[in-house]
Parts: C-alpha cells; structure tokens; sequence
C-alpha cells in the first residue's frame, strides 16, 4: 500500500467515514518534517505529517499523538485533535489560523500556568522515550527533578557532544563544571512535575480564528514548569506580557533567571547537535554565565 492509501483507510477507520484524497498542498509543519494539508473528496480537511527518517525513530509519532491527547486534556489551551497515527505519518485535525488577539501574548502565558496547575505529577519524566527534533528524549521516570536533567537532560547532550566535537574542545570541559554545579542550581527545587509541551517556540504556536493561542509539534514529558521558559525564550516571540500573564496565576520561584537559562542551554545544545556550529557559541555563553 502507498502511504497515501495507509493514510486514507486510517482517517476512515478513526472517523467512521470514508475517505479519498481530493487535493493536497504543502504546510508548515515543523523543518524536520514533510507537512500537507489535504483536502478529502467529501470536504473535510486534515493535516498530514510524514517524514523520510521515521523508520530509524521508532516512536516519532506515536509519542507526538499521545503528547497531543494529554495536552488537550485539560481543555485550559487550544491544541489540535490527534487521529491516527502510524510508524511514518500523524494524522491531525486542521484548524483556521488567524490574526493573534491584542492580548495573544496574556492568553497564552495565563493558559499555560493554568496548563501547568492541571497536570502535576509526582514524578518527573514521560511514559515512552521521544524526540526533540530529530534527537532521541530519553524519559526514564525519576523521583528527584535533579537526578532526571543530569542524566536524561544536560548529562545525556553532553554525551552526545563528547561524539561530534574534539576532546580538547573547551566546551566539554565548560560542560562539565557545570554538571558539576547543578546541586547548587537545581537541589533546591521542590515544585511538582507537571506536563510540558517541551519546544513551545514561536514556530510551534499561532492563532485560531478567534485570535486565541493554539500550540502544537510537542516533545512533551513531565518535568520542572520553567524548563517551558527556557524554549520560549530561544528565539524569541513570546514577551514580558506572556511571562507577566504566566505569573499572575503561578509566580516563579526565587532563582527562576538562573534556572530557566540552564534550561534554554538544553535546546541550544540540541540545536548545535542537529545544526552546526552556528548555535556554538551560543551555548559557550550560557555555559560560562553558569559556572
């Protein structure tokens, strides 16, 4: 079978109905992945996401369609339907994407501490492994929030630093002292888990047809709310009225600054990883302003 007809007896199996390709175009749909739009013979439409490297993912979609039903679970932001899903596909509902609302940016920083608030956790991590990007996330379930950054989150990038760059490269070393250091930054933490969308970046969010926030492409686990933060504040997109609107229902804790910067160091490590050296100083800096 093609995956074309995997595709259409998978969205007929799920919604009890036919379905036949009528039209598709191209989307956007995160950089990694191939993304369409299609449009059925009976009208409906549904976003379509595939990718050539799925075979050596086990699990890229299957994890997204489950982060997807878990964020939409609260009901507190608007996230697009899951359908079916296989090795190499995601089938999701589409939405009509508009203008943000003048006050988008409070929307979605009050729906995520409300997101937040709805899915504590006692323990820290996700039911399978998934992908940040194309890199592997590995989501083993901890009792300690420490315990789980330095060997699944910051120890595990370093790791695969130690692969792709010389061992005399001062930022293995810069790493390092600063795996060194993170009892200091992270041993006092005693906020619960709670459920992260874990790449909210300005390219993962938009606007419905009524301006408000929708967020979607998730690397979701169970983890620390700020480590949130940290991806927002990569490139940009979310403001102070969003981290502003966050803090009115759920103040940041004390050392928030420090942390949330460990935090983006994650993201910018796993873009050096998967991008080159354009993100390499990027991450020197954070490194340095943390040891």
């Amino acid at each position: 079978m093609t995956i074309q007809s995997r595709v259409e007896a998978a969205i007929s199996s799920h919604t009890d109905q036919e379905a036949a390709f009528a039209d598709s175009k191209t989307a956007q749909g995160g950089c990694i992945n191939d993304s369409q739009i299609v449009t059925l013979k009976d009208g409906r439409q549904f976003f379509v996401k595939t990718n050539p490297e799925s075979k050596t993912r086990p699990g890229l979609f299957e994890t997204e369609y489950d982060a997807l039903l878990l964020l939409a679970e609260s009901g507190v932001i608007h996230v697009p339907k899951p359908i079916a899903c296989s090795d190499d596909f995601i089938v999701i509902e589409t939405f009509i994407e508009g203008a943000p609302a003048a006050d988008w940016q409070e929307q979605m920083g009050r729906s995520l501490a409300e997101l937040h608030t709805a899915t504590k956790s006692e323990r820290f991590g996700f039911e399978k492994d998934n992908y940040l990007g194309m890199s592997k996330q590995i989501n083993s379930w901890q009792d300690d929030w420490l315990t789980f950054w330095r060997e699944q989150r910051l120890g595990m990038q370093l790791k695969r630093l130690a692969m792709i760059t010389d061992k005399s490269d001062p930022i293995l070393a810069k790493g390092e002292k600063l795996m060194s250091r993170l009892d200091s930054i992270l041993g006092d933490i005693k906020e619960p888990a709670v459920l992260l969308h874990g790449d909210l970046w300005s390219g993962n969010a938009a606007a419905n047809e009524q301006g408000q926030p929708v967020i979607f492409d998730p690397a979701s686990y169970y983890g620390h709310r700020e480590a949130e933060i940290g991806m927002m504040r990569m490139f940009g997109g979310f403001d102070t009225r969003c981290e502003a609107a966050y803090a009115e229902v759920w103040p940041l804790e004390d050392g928030s600054e420090q942390r949330i910067s460990l935090y983006r160091l994650y993201h910018e490590i796993n873009h050096f990883i998967l991008f080159g050296y354009n993100y390499y100083r990027s991450c020197i800096t954070t490194i340095d302003s943390l040891i």
